[in-house]
């Protein structure tokens, strides 16, 4: 047996429920651009302690969805910001990495994939359901950010698409939505074809119009 003094987990483990739950009630907008956040409240909502709330909203700081000011404020960040732009071009950039490394391969069975989920975006899009809307988005998504096979590409997305949740709550919620349910389309039949440059194209143009569309 190894002869080593190891730390239980728990607290981290509250740290990562409160970051979670905050940084989706700042995504979904339950917790609007400018709304003050203090840790006491939220500790009583989410029947948590201080210490784990602080610790989830500097990483939530750090993530550029809140804004903190040292014995002045602390608030969710408004929706368009440095931050932002910054993601978005991070973004942009990894998704078409992503779809680069999966273009050739890509199966039958992962277009299937893709275009179940488009199917599944385009009926939350029917029924105004943006959560489900984004889930699916993500799905798509997934698919080839999983074939190009990068676990630092995917640790990345994770960490910065939330900064853009936002933007794709409003996107998702007007008629802007019918635009991807097409892109979404487009980009399936390339990975199809392995045409990898059409593949790209298109999805640049996805994450370029998350913005230039608003």
């Amino acid at each position: 047996m190894l002869d080593v003094s190891l730390q239980k987990v728990t607290r981290p483990l509250l740290r990562d429920e409160a970051y979670d739950r905050i940084r989706r009630a700042i995504v979904d907008g339950t917790l609007p651009p400018g709304a003050p956040l203090r840790d006491g409240d939220l500790a009583d909502q989410l029947g948590l302690s201080k210490a784990p709330v602080r610790e989830a909203l500097r990483r939530l700081t750090d993530d550029g969805l809140v804004d903190s000011k040292p014995q002045s404020y602390t608030r969710v960040s408004e929706v368009m910001s440095p931050d932002v732009l910054d993601a978005r071009e991070i973004v942009r950039v990894l998704h078409e990495f992503a779809v680069r490394q999966a273009a050739a391969k890509c199966r039958p069975a992962d277009t299937a994939a893709m275009r179940a989920a488009n199917d599944r975006f385009a009926n939350a899009i029917e029924a105004r359901d943006i959560a489900a809307a984004v889930r699916a988005d993500d799905e798509l998504h997934d698919v080839p950010v999983r074939l190009a096979g990068n676990a630092a590409v995917a640790a990345t997305l994770d960490r910065y698409t939330p900064l853009l949740r936002r933007l794709e709550h409003a996107r998702f919620s007007s008629a802007l939505a019918w635009n991807s349910v097409e892109r979404h389309t487009k980009l399936i039949d390339a990975l199809e074809k392995h045409d990898t440059e059409t593949a790209v194209a298109v999805i640049s143009t996805i994450w370029t119009d998350l913005l230039e569309e608003r």
